[in-house]
């Protein structure tokens, strides 16, 4: 991906373009490499980094939804099992087979977990992970030694899949790329251009040079995350809020506290979430809670009683309660639920996504979850074609390998998540035996990871390298603070910058860096 070229066909495109999407992340990507891929002129444009929200703080899995079974959500379970497979099918680099191990403290619950879950299995169908089965007390202990046994009957297993947020979102633009799309990251979105009451384009603006500039289209998406009531109210002052968001926050602990390769999945906490623990990267992600918030940021930070939420149920099932100390990372995302009557409560709320058209024939698409955002991006471009009156092509992402596509593995823990680019950034390294030097002795990220996300990945800060292209922002955040020096003198010589810019980007870093410590 080349910015540069990105924003010239952005600014003298000769004709407007099929689709103009609005958001980078997982929804606005995935449209953008459905629309391009069924031929259609694409262009893109995120007000920040790829991924910068929602999508890059998941609980990082590809999941069906055991909780929306409960729920009695079949269509949504159905969905989400079929999509996992397609991404694992799609995406063999960034998506793994994962166990889970839900621990029973009764015989009653044993018995309703398993029922469960068989039915999980059937319905998973021929894209099934794996079968789940009943664990003995011995067997349970055994794949979790770190797990409290104290009354505990055993175990149940199952499997669903994980992934890596917000590395598949930068081969999805990558994706998109290759297929013609254009697409840029720190444009915003300032306007909507309207002839005859009917939407025509965007007027955007470069958040790098300040220069604004118009771009003409057919139909233009909203998929903005948590933001789409702007845009909607942008469209139109009297429309009125669609999206009531939901407050995740995840702790990263050292994997001692869980060392097996499986992951701990506890059905139901005080306030009717799942508690998960899922060893990632060589950490173990815990969380998650499920907070309604009033306002939403690109930046949303953890509320002291969400830290204490998940810390005290994490005291009741593992063997040495994690402490504040503990804590390598903290973050937090908002989930861009639909509102659905008059509930408070956002875990009873759906994670099926909407799409709605505006009189001037504005697209938003909201809601719904990265498991599910190919099917979402299907829809949307679907209706896209209708309102823009384009050309009807079938889907054609269901087969669509991402870049990034390759079943070999990869012996490098660092490498393995670029897939097929590896081979690059291990010839970078043979040309500069440098670049093969660690960003920091607590992070397992190199040098030449540096130099290859700004050449092929559009990173622009020092925060799209050390949270977005690299994890280590999520994955210990002292240690990303301390090696934001070096990534900052690298990104200046790549491309160009002063001793200022490096300064400014460290400043800017470590005001974000520092939401991330549990203090």
């Amino acid at each position: 991906m080349d910015r540069t070229q990105a924003l010239l066909t952005l600014k003298n495109h000769p004709t407007p373009f099929d689709i103009a999407i609005v958001g980078g992340g997982a929804t606005g990507l995935g449209a953008a490499v459905d629309a391009a891929s069924r031929g259609h002129t694409v262009v893109l444009i995120e007000q920040s980094d790829f991924a910068k929200g929602t999508s890059s703080r998941s609980t990082k899995l590809v999941h069906g939804g055991v909780r929306y079974l409960r729920q009695g959500n079949i269509p949504l379970v159905l969905d989400a099992l079929r999509e996992r497979g397609l991404l694992h099918q799609n995406a063999p680099h960034l998506v793994r087979n994962l166990s889970f191990i839900i621990p029973t403290y009764r015989w009653p619950d044993a018995l309703l977990y398993g029922l469960g879950l068989k039915i999980y299995d059937r319905l998973a169908g021929s894209q099934s992970f794996g079968p789940s089965r009943c664990l003995s007390l011995q067997e349970t202990i055994q794949r979790l030694p770190t797990l409290n046994s104290s009354r505990l009957v055993g175990g149940i297993a199952y499997h669903d899949g994980q992934f890596d947020d917000a590395r598949l979102a930068v081969n999805l633009a990558q994706t998109a790329t290759k297929l013609g799309a254009a697409v840029a990251n720190y444009v915003s979105c300032i306007g909507l251009m309207k002839q005859n009451g009917r939407v025509v384009g965007i007027r955007a603006q470069d958040l790098e040079t300040g220069d604004e500039f118009d771009i003409l289209a057919k139909t233009v998406i909203n998929a903005t995350g948590v933001f789409v009531d702007a845009l909607r109210q942008m469209d139109n002052l009297d429309e009125s809020s669609i999206v009531s968001p939901s407050q995740g926050v995840h702790l990263v602990l050292p994997r001692k506290f869980l060392p097996g390769d499986d992951a701990l999945l506890v059905p139901k906490t005080d306030d009717g979430r799942v508690l998960f623990a899922v060893p990632w990267h060589g950490r173990v992600v815990l969380g998650t809670t499920d907070t309604p918030v009033a306002k939403v940021s690109l930046e949303p930070r953890a509320l002291p009683e969400e830290t204490k939420f998940i810390l005290k149920h994490a005291a009741h099932y593992l063997t040495q309660a994690p402490t504040p100390s503990d804590v390598l990372s903290i973050y937090a995302g908002l989930r861009p639920l639909v509102r659905s009557g008059k509930t408070q409560k956002t875990a009873t709320l759906s994670r099926d996504h909407q799409i709605l058209i505006s009189k001037s024939g504005l697209i938003t698409v909201t809601g719904g979850k990265w498991t599910t955002y190919r099917k979402m991006a299907e829809d949307a471009i679907d209706r896209a074609e209708a309102v823009g009156q384009l050309k009807q092509s079938s889907c054609q992402t269901q087969t669509l390998q991402i870049h990034g596509w390759t079943e070999q593995a990869i012996p490098e823990s660092n490498l393995s998540p670029y897939g097929s680019d590896a081979t690059e950034i291990r010839a970078l390294i043979d040309r500069n035996p440098d670049l093969g030097k660690l960003l920091h002795p607590q992070l397992e990220f190199q040098q030449a990871e540096v130099i290859w996300q700004i050449r092929h990945e559009m990173a622009r800060q020092v925060e799209d390298v050390l949270a977005r292209r690299t994890r280590s922002l999520f994955l210990n955040a002292k240690a990303s603070l301390e090696c934001a020096p070096i990534v900052a003198y690298l990104m200046a010589q790549e491309l160009n910058y002063g001793q200022d810019w490096v300064e400014e980007q460290i400043r800017g870093y470590r005001a974000i860096a520092e939401g991330y410590l549990l203090s």
